[in-house]
């Protein structure tokens, strides 16, 4: 043997001996020969078409396309503008372009990336690598021990609200600019700045854990002394490392050896498609040769990888995430900032701007700060820890687990649903549901009947071939003619079930004996070969559902191997079938099939599967396949043909010869194949028409059908073929049974994709299904048009996507509607989707756990989706806009007293409340009523499930606008206004008493405008009203400092402050009124 065996790595290998290839952020790019990412010629090249295709409108018939296109307008150009220049260019944002070069030149130089080269990796020896590799690590964590304070203050700081609060205590070391003591500024900011440091530690501690968790599970690892068990966080590059059944791979590998002798394995590529099925890979053969698996460190082999490619899978990294409701408030934020400066400016102006009024300018804009609340950012954040609380305390939703706890009113504003398939919608699980004959159907009802014509047949034929010891030739003459003599059903029934267990792919396999040890022996004696320990391994679901379908009537397949086949009767016995040639299903073809031989009679026969489309040219003539075809199809069956040939020695030994001359042709080898192959596939003997269902998740048509009577439109991105989505996309309901469905044609280039937009334009409300490479012409040409046409459609089905598709459709679907976008997937393929989208979902199935752990919200199943959003979503949004809004009010409502109180006392920068009377309003006085707003709600969440209507109204943003703003404002003004002049009004001698009137007619207004915004009372919202009015009664025999004792314990004291505070309040009660008996909002009637 050679000193030193290249080997080259075999995609997604999963073996009982594989080196580790490189980290887990990475897996799954490295390939025999070029990756998914390595240079080749582009598929999609541009045509001689592709100039004057500009000038074409979109709008063409197929005859237009076809002539001269001078004769059609051309298409709007994009505009370009020329470029500003020198102080004009940099005034109307050419500084921001400055600041933002300037910061991405500094962050390239401190992250510069690595450059990728091709790798040389030992086996078994991790210490010969040339270089230093990454950690094969899962990290899901934001931060780090160093970067978490400045990261965590940063994000608070870029937000307007935070970063003003900052300046403004600041400003107090100043003397000339210092109103209060410190504690006012600095205590509430350094509260907010507490409690957020404080939220993100745990959050943080939450990642770090489950990172933990997954990096810390255990492998064999093969060393010169033997095995030994590592972390998956502790493999390196070049380690042998042995993968066990069922167990996940931890990184990316080469197949090097596995316990079956020939060398096969079968895997499951879930990480990489999302696809559940089993996949056969075969291992390295000059390792698999090797006697025992110690002799993998004498051969002194290593791996030469290619560079690493474009990365499909990846788990590291964090997106940091800012809800709209946050980007909302942000910009109402600098509206009040805004109003401050306009309002600071005004009272300077009304001074006369005498002496120093930039000064006095400055004392304003502190006096008057209160407009923007420091307590709303912590009272939004605290409400959001309230709602992820009461979501993961739902007992209809078990399970569910808030991962992200800044965005959980996100899901009261979606408008697009983009979802995974597999495993997401369905189970995975095919079960065989109908059998069909063409005169006669089968259900899961009458599949006896099917057992006992199977069971009649073989006793009939196990009889005749006892008492027949002659040749096997008369069998194949009858055979022959058969077609021509009308057949029994129970013949049929026999002929159909045979077919069904002979054309596939699939393999028994048996497990070992429990306790014996599969080291390097490959002895047959230790797997039992009972029913009850066989399994069914294959590339597809169906194919395996058939063949246990085919074992539950009574034929079972207990063996095969690359050239025989053996099937089990009822009655026992053995019948042993060669394997001439197999061929292969693909998506291009749509068919597969084998040509097998008898043993025991020596017939040759060719068998053919596949979809009814491929299949229907092929058969004899008949009048029933199309229309039970459909009919299945309405019924959400997968639906296959199943035919065959009977062939004579002479005729298969001629297409063999021929068969194998095109395999050796050198010119268009692959045609000359087909065509062969094809001379086989005429006028076969149609035999039956399978149905097979995906067993959908429990729950999910009803869900479906609530989310779109939420106006949530939903997208299914798979990277299952065409039929199958198109498939599950009916018997989920995600298109209704009225809506029609548009298959977008197979397109390669711009004209094609010109013409097929068109007929697509054409189509009204009907869904749309698209491959993922006809969706990649379409984007690179027309990019705009499509993404128009496909968001006007009831539902998208995008199938044959690739992660990286899945990311991309996001991604467009927020830059071209603007609207909040939700996905949801189970699979490590679905991470770059759920990233990309507003808010992610993952769901904890039998794909891992990658999805979950990298969503904002993980799920235990499809249909809690619909709680989800139409309760928990819809409330936390409505729950945030009001809380927010009632937190700007109550700066709004102090700082209009204060700018009465200047304008009458000669417009002095004065402040009206100090000290402790400014905390304690922000904080004790009236924190517990306002934050009591959380558990406000204005349906019972049963009622918003069955009106999921209600949801519609929230994609709108109406809780939270300019409108309602400005409306918040002006009560604000109206409620300052009396609160301030009614105290000043009624004050008699001394100044403490204007004080004293109208703080406790502002605290009394504050809790009753609670009382008057809640819709729904909880017992909480009264202990809150009277634990804040305590407080408050409380701490007045403290207050000497601000308040006469004697004086607010007279009667006058009550009357004045119990007026003022009916005149603030009582108009915007009667208007509630008037506005709810008027113009009721939608709710109320399903309240009543």
């Amino acid at each position: 043997m050679a000193d030193q065996i290249p080997l080259y790595p075999v995609r997604n290998a999963a073996a009982a001996a594989a080196a580790a290839a490189n980290r887990k952020r990475a897996a799954y790019y490295s390939a025999a020969g070029p990756g998914p990412g390595a240079e080749r010629p582009s598929r999609y090249q541009l045509e001689d078409e592709s100039a004057h295709l500009d000038e074409m409108p979109l709008m063409m018939s197929e005859e237009g396309f076809e002539n001269d296109e001078s004769d059609y307008h051309t298409l709007p150009r994009a505009r370009v503008t020329q470029r500003k220049r020198g102080l004009e260019w940099f005034v109307c944002g050419g500084w921001k372009f400055l600041c933002t070069s300037c910061c991405d030149w500094l962050i390239n130089i401190c992250q510069r990336k690595r450059e990728l080269k091709a790798r040389t990796v030992w086996l078994g020896y991790p210490e010969k690598c040339e270089e230093k590799h990454p950690r094969n690590s899962i990290k899901n964590q934001k931060y780090n021990v160093f970067t978490f304070i400045p990261g965590v203050l940063y994000e608070q700081f870029k937000f307007f609200l935070n970063l003003y609060f900052l300046v403004v205590s600041c400003s107090q070391f100043v003397p000339a600019l210092k109103i209060g003591y410190l504690y006012t500024y600095w205590a509430p900011l350094g509260f907010v700045l507490a409690v957020t440091i404080t939220r993100e530690a745990v959050d943080e501690f939450r990642r770090f854990q489950r990172d933990k968790e997954v990096n810390s599970q255990l492998y064999s690892k093969l060393t010169v002394r033997g095995k030994v068990q590592v972390k998956s966080s502790d493999i390196q590059v070049g380690d042998l490392i042995i993968v066990e059944k069922n167990q996940r791979v931890p990184s990316d590998m080469v197949f090097l050896r596995t316990s079956e002798k020939a060398g096969s394995c079968f895997i499951r590529t879930d990480q990489l498609d999302g696809e559940t099925d089993w996949k056969l890979k075969v291992a390295v053969s000059c390792t698999q040769r090797l006697p025992a698996l110690g002799d993998l460190f004498s051969i002194s082999a290593y791996v030469y990888a290619q560079k690493p490619q474009l990365d499909i899978h990846s788990f590291e990294g964090t997106f940091t995430r800012a809800g709209l409701l946050d980007l909302e408030l942000n910009q109402l934020t600098k509206a009040l900032f805004l109003a401050l400066v306009a309002l600071s400016v005004v009272m300077v102006t009304l001074q006369g701007f005498v002496g120093p009024w930039y000064r006095n300018l400055l004392r304003f804009l502190l006096l008057f700060s209160y407009i923007i609340p420091i307590s709303l950012r912590v009272n939004l954040d605290m409400g959001k820890a309230a709602y992820g609380w009461m979501i993961m305390r739902d007992e209809s939703i078990p399970g569910t687990v808030v991962r992200t706890s800044t965005i959980p009113e996100e899901l009261g504003r979606l408008v697009y649903l983009l979802t995974d398939k597999t495993g997401t919608l369905t189970q995975n699980e095919m079960v065989f549901k109908r059998l069909h004959l063409g005169t006669v159907s089968y259900g899961p009802d009458t599949m006896d009947e099917i057992q006992n014509h199977v069971v009649d047949s073989y006793s009939q034929t196990h009889s005749q071939l006892g008492g027949n010891t002659t040749s096997s030739t008369p069998p194949r003459k009858a055979q022959s003619s058969a077609p021509k003599v009308r057949k029994s059903v129970s013949s049929r029934v026999h002929e159909a079930v045979k077919a069904v267990a002979l054309c596939h792919n699939v393999t028994p396999v048996y497990e070992s004996r429990a306790g014996v040890a599969t080291d390097a022996e490959f002895a047959e004696v230790d797997q039992d070969f009972s029913d009850e320990n066989r399994t069914y391994q294959a590339s597809s679901p169906d194919e395996v559902a058939l063949v246990q379908w085919t074992e539950s009537v009574g034929l079972t397949l207990v063996n095969r191997d690359l050239t025989s086949m053996q099937l089990r009767t009822p009655s026992g016995q053995v019948l042993t079938y060669c394997l001439l040639q197999t061929f292969p299903f693909t998506s291009e073809i749509k068919r597969m099939g084998v040509i097998v031989r008898d043993e025991s009679t020596a017939e040759i026969t060719f068998y053919m599967k596949g979809a009814d489309t491929a299949m229907s040219t092929i058969v004899q003539y008949n009048d029933w396949l199309e229309e039970e075809c459909g009919n299945m199809a309405r019924e959400g069956l997968r639906t296959l043909v199943v035919a065959k040939k009977a062939l004579t020695e002479e005729q298969y030994q001629d297409f063999e010869s021929r068969y194998n001359q095109a395999r050796l042709s050198l010119h268009d080898r692959a045609l000359k194949v087909a065509a062969v192959v094809e001379s086989l596939e005429r006028e076969m003997e149609l035999l039956c028409l399978t149905g097979v269902e995906d067993q959908l998740q429990a729950g999910v048509r009803p869900t479906l059908e609530m989310l779109r009577n939420a106006g949530i439109k939903i997208w299914m991105l798979t990277g299952d073929k065409l039929e199958t989505a198109t498939c599950i996309a009916k018997s989920s309901h995600l298109v209704s049974r009225t809506q029609d469905t548009h298959v977008f044609r197979p397109v390669t280039s711009r004209g094609e994709a010109h013409l097929e937009l068109n007929a697509f334009r054409r189509k009204h409300d009907c869904a749309l299904v698209i491959s993922g490479d006809s969706l990649e012409v379409c984007l690179k040409y027309y990019e705009h048009e499509f993404m128009e046409l496909a968001c006007q459609c009831p539902a998208v089905v995008c199938c044959r996507c690739s992660p990286t598709q899945k990311a991309r459709i996001v991604s467009l679907l927020r830059q071209h509607t603007g609207r909040r976008t939700c996905a949801i997937g189970d699979g490590g393929n679905d991470v770059s989707m759920i990233q990309a989208a507003d808010c992610g979902i993952g769901i904890e199935g039998k794909e891992g756990r990658q999805a979950s752990l990298a969503a904002d919200f993980s799920i235990t199943q499809f249909r809690h989706v619909g709680r989800l959003l139409v309760v928990h979503g819809r409330s936390s949004y409505k729950r945030s806009a009001a809380l927010g809004q009632f937190v700007m009010h109550r700066g709004l409502i102090i700082s209009t007293m204060q700018a009465v109180f200047s304008s009458v006392f000669y417009f002095a920068s004065v402040p009206l409340y100090q000290g402790f009377l400014m905390v304690g309003y922000a904080t004790v006085y009236t924190m517990f009523p306002v934050f009591s707003l959380v558990l406000d709600e204005d349906v019972r969440p049963d009622t918003a499930m069955l009106y999921p209507e209600l949801y519609k109204d929230l994609t709108k943003g109406r809780s939270l606008s300019f409108k309602t703003f400005l409306v918040w404002v002006l009560i604000s003004v109206y409620q300052g206004g009396i609160l301030m002049y009614g105290a000043l009004v009624l004050f008699e001698s001394e100044f403490v008493h204007v004080v004293a009137i109208s703080f406790t007619a502002l605290i009394l207004t504050e809790l009753l405008m609670v009382a008057l915004t809640v819709r729904t009372w909880h017992w909480l919202m009264v202990v809150a009203q009277f634990l804040s009015l305590g407080c408050y009664v409380a701490s007045l025999a403290f207050l000497n400092e601000y308040f006469d004792v004697a004086f607010i314990t007279t009667v006058t004291f009550v009357w004045k402050v119990s007026a003022i505070t009916v005149v603030s309040c009582l108009p915007l009660y009667t208007l509630k009124f008037l506005r709810r008996k008027l113009s009721p909002p939608s709710y109320s009637k399903l309240t009543s």
